[in-house]
């Protein structure tokens, strides 16, 4: 069955329901190698002149899953084998957690677009420890988005990504410190400078990357993001969901929005901080990006990684195929000998 016609069933179901269904069967592929290698066969894009090393792990295509799709760490290898060169698990907090109460998922089909208050729902360290531990390490870059319990107070914020880290550093390739989902009350707030330069002052080997929300003002949004590096931050990722409801028509009046409504407005802030922070630090590009042309763009713009998700939901694993088939070709074109000299090429 190709995808669209999975995804006709698939829509049929509410979005929470479908995405259950979902993780079900590819929790499934994830433990049946034979299943993986039938994928992998299919999908998976893997060539010397797409990869790159960061945090002393190769990155044998650019094409990572966005957090939020796989928050308990089921379905990794699965995810791999459905073409993404790397995979971000979570958001995991330190208690396990139920969320926000449901409807919580909201489609917007003819834009392409997600509305989520999820609430970082979640099995909570513990367990997701426990199921990483099974699978790490992986012949594919593996990292863990955290993020803090809803019910600790913003004042012991910073207790919750320590003991994250600590529980995390050593089954992971590298860490992303959320801090900028719309759906945990507050958590916002911690986007200051005060306390990224307390949270990175932890010293461990494992790499911690930033993410930033898309709603902030630029020249908040570089300050952060270099105080961030200057702190000991090993990368940034731009953006997070959007709380911008004009983005859409009738929008719930909560959550986050995702997809191809947020292309532009996730573009423009990456831009920005591209042209303070390339070639300082590792970059990777999310939000919106539903298109080889799209990644392409991001790429150029500055983006060593990129990541999707909504696009998955929309469009299937063959986007992630044709991404990296579209970057083969045009570094072929422009007789390139590795992706990393297509980075950046709009900035340089």
């Amino acid at each position: 069955m190709n995808y669209e016609n999975l995804k006709k069933i698939l829509f049929k179901l509410p979005p929470e329901t479908a995405h259950n269904l979902a993780e079900v069967v590819l929790s499934s592929v994830a433990i049946s190698p034979k299943l993986q290698q039938k994928l992998a066969k299919t999908y998976l894009v893997e060539d010397e002149t797409l990869t790159q090393t960061f945090f002393n792990k190769k990155f044998k295509n650019p094409v990572g899953i966005g957090a939020g799709f796989d928050k308990n760490g089921k379905m990794v290898k699965a995810l791999h084998a459905l073409g993404f060169g790397f995979v971000e698990v979570g958001t995991v907090t330190p208690r396990p957690q139920i969320g926000n109460p449901r409807p919580r998922l909201f489609r917007f089909v003819k834009e392409e677009s997600l509305q989520n208050a999820m609430g970082f729902n979640n099995d909570g360290a513990t367990v997701v420890k426990e199921r990483i531990k099974k699978v790490y390490p992986t012949d594919f870059p593996l990292g863990i988005n955290i993020g803090k319990n809803k019910d600790t107070p913003l004042e012991e914020s910073l207790k919750d990504y320590h003991f994250l880290i600590e529980e995390f550093q050593d089954i992971s390739d590298y860490l992303v410190i959320n801090i900028s989902s719309p759906n945990t009350p507050q958590l916002r707030k911690l986007q200051n400078r005060s306390f990224i330069q307390e949270l990175f002052s932890k010293k461990t080997d494992v790499p911690i990357l930033l993410k930033i929300a898309p709603d902030m003002e630029e020249k908040e949004a570089i300050d952060l993001c270099v105080s961030a590096i200057e702190a000991g931050a090993s990368g940034i990722i731009a953006t997070n969901t959007s709380t911008n409801y004009s983005l859409l028509p009738n929008p719930q009046p909560f959550g986050g929005i995702s997809g191809r409504v947020l292309k532009e407005k996730s573009f423009k802030l990456f831009k920005a901080i591209a042209k303070e922070l390339f070639g300082k630090t590792i970059l990777i590009s999310v939000g919106g990006i539903d298109s080889p042309y799209e990644a392409i763009r991001r790429i150029k713009a500055g983006a060593s990684l990129i990541q999707i998700y909504t696009a998955f939901i929309y469009k299937g694993p063959s986007l992630i195929k044709d991404i990296n088939l579209a970057l083969l070709q045009l570094l072929e074109k422009e007789g390139l000998n590795n992706i990393s000299e297509l980075v950046g090429v709009d900035i340089k």
